[in-house]
């Protein structure tokens, strides 16, 4: 947009599934042993991708009063019982919940680290992420991740895309929404953030739903800014 001022911006809120991290291949790779060891006939990239088909009407049931407030682990863990059920899959305990902790530990972008240690050179980068407070501590640190903060959509105790959640981001940080620059590979998230008055910077992820999917691209939805990555996107800011 031609009223953008990448001087005012003081925040750099990241998104995380997708757009920081390697959900797709991260997840698939902990439920392929897990199948295996089992003995279940499943492709764990199939079951990967119709796990995460779930992940935003999971959230749209606490959004709209369906079901009461609760974290991502317990959404993750009723669509993960739902979704073996539909398999006819039989797992037991201790393997659902290694399944659900799966989203705990995913690989990072190769571009990710460095790309957002340049942005905090000038700016305040936070973990921006409908991922639980737990969830998203254990990822971050599991995957060396420079952020300054994290701010889990469970201090709003709502989910992305509600505008909430972005504005209570601002304020916790004590800065307004138009001085928060949201990045995501996403155009569902950047039209939540845009409606919260953020500016947005749309992150390319060709690979972000596997090797059978479309990924989200440039042009899905308007953004301030789009880069191909963290670093390009440093560049953009003068960072």
């Amino acid at each position: 947009m031609s009223d953008f001022d990448a001087g005012a911006i003081r925040v750099i809120a990241c998104d995380i599934f997708g757009t920081t991290v390697d959900w797709y291949s991260g997840v698939r790779d902990q439920v392929a042993p897990v199948f295996a060891a089992a003995g279940i006939d499943v492709d764990a990239g199939e079951f990967t991708s119709a796990w995460r088909d779930r992940y935003l009407p999971s959230m749209r049931r606490v959004q709209d009063g369906s079901r009461d407030w609760a974290v991502l682990d317990t959404l993750h863990r009723e669509s993960l019982d739902a979704l073996l059920d539909e398999h006819g899959v039989s797992l037991g305990e201790d393997d659902r919940r290694r399944l659900v902790r799966a989203w705990h530990r995913l690989p990072a972008w190769p571009d990710a680290a460095a790309g957002l240690a340049r942005l905090r050179s000038r700016h305040f980068v936070a973990a921006l992420s409908n991922g639980g407070f737990a969830l998203l501590t254990h990822l971050v640190k599991d995957a060396a991740l420079p952020f300054d903060c994290i701010l889990s959509a469970e201090l709003a105790r709502d989910y992305k895309p509600s505008a909430t959640v972005y504005r209570t981001a601002a304020g916790l940080l004590d800065v307004a929404p138009g001085e928060v620059l949201m990045v995501a590979a996403h155009a569902w998230d950047l039209a939540g953030a845009r409606s919260a008055g953020l500016r947005t910077a749309f992150l390319e992820r060709p690979a972000e739903k596997g090797p059978h999917r479309q990924a989200d691209r440039p042009g899905d939805f308007p953004a301030d800014l789009v880069a191909a990555d963290f670093p390009e996107l440093a560049g953009l800011l003068g960072c």
